[in-house]
């Protein structure tokens, strides 16, 4: 069997149009997290975000 190593340094340059793609996608991604578990109904989901909701000052009462 042979073994492959990875180079120590893995940077990758992408061009703008996938850096602002990537950028969008995860503020996206991001803002479905929050308005889930912002507004959820699901006692688990409210029990688990409870704090951090006050903290942020999100009404979630």
């Amino acid at each position: 069997m042979t073994t492959r190593t990875l180079p120590s340094s893995s940077a990758v340059s992408l061009p703008v149009s996938q850096r602002l793609l990537l950028a969008v996608g995860s503020l996206l991604v991001g803002a479905a997290l929050i308005y889930f578990a912002g507004f959820s109904h699901m006692e688990v989901v409210h029990n688990a975000a409870h704090d951090t909701r006050h903290s942020a000052a999100f009404p979630c009462h």
